[in-house]
């Protein structure tokens, strides 16, 4: 490949609607994914555990995430297909967050509450590598798959801004404000990419009745 990077052209990338598309995916995966990094010992902390012991269980919640991770990211390149995946750890994510959120006595219902932040981590983890993969396996120009992935995956970080100033001190331990920002920013993820997923699938069945032929991601070499 190698293609000499011409910005003017890779800047082209910008005109096609499908970026907005994932750029807005990349948004609403931001929000809750810095929600658990930057604040999951806050979360963890309604159990009202010990300082120490809080911090420990976010360990378990954190590894299942990692082990989720394994298990969509290999999943998806055996079946050659990203958006369903996608779909699944944004409703981890919604789930998780609205578990949480709905429970009135956090200590009563603790190991609910708990199992909560294990869908929080399993929905966060897998989706934001998965869509970058998702992207980039869908332009094939080096220098706009470059661009988008220079702007895709920095605006997910940006969203920590959002995270950062939805806990709100005041509504400690719980933080229903951020539990519920973060679940409904979850639950867009996921209607725009299965609407986007969707529309790939109709727009290709549409190009193979166009060209005669019958040609799925499974026929595509991959290099």
């Amino acid at each position: 490949m190698a293609e000499e990077f011409n910005l003017r052209d890779s800047l082209k990338i910008f005109s096609y609607p499908s970026t907005f598309a994932f750029l807005a995916i990349e948004m609403c995966l931001g929000v809750p994914l810095q929600s658990v990094a930057l604040f999951l010992p806050q979360i963890v902390g309604a159990l009202k555990y010990s300082t120490v012991k809080t911090n420990l269980y976010t360990v378990a919640p954190n590894v299942t995430g990692a082990a989720m991770l394994l298990v969509l990211a290999f999943s998806s390149d055996l079946l050659r297909i990203r958006f369903p995946f996608i779909v699944l750890g944004f409703a981890f994510t919604f789930i998780g967050f609205i578990i949480f959120a709905s429970i009135s006595d956090v200590t009563a219902q603790i190991h609910v509450a708990y199992f909560a932040t294990f869908m929080m981590c399993w929905g966060t983890s897998a989706p934001s590598v998965i869509l970058s993969t998702w992207y980039n396996n869908n332009i094939a120009h080096e220098g706009r798959r470059v661009t988008l992935t220079s702007v895709g995956v920095p605006l997910a970080n940006l969203m920590g801004l959002v995270s950062s100033n939805i806990f709100v001190k005041k509504e400690a331990p719980k933080y229903e404000t951020a539990l519920i920002t973060s679940a409904v920013f979850g639950a867009t993820g996921a209607l725009i990419a299965t609407a986007l997923g969707m529309y790939m699938m109709w727009d290709n069945a549409r190009r193979n009745r166009k060209d005669g032929v019958k040609i799925d991601a499974r026929d595509v070499p991959t290099s």
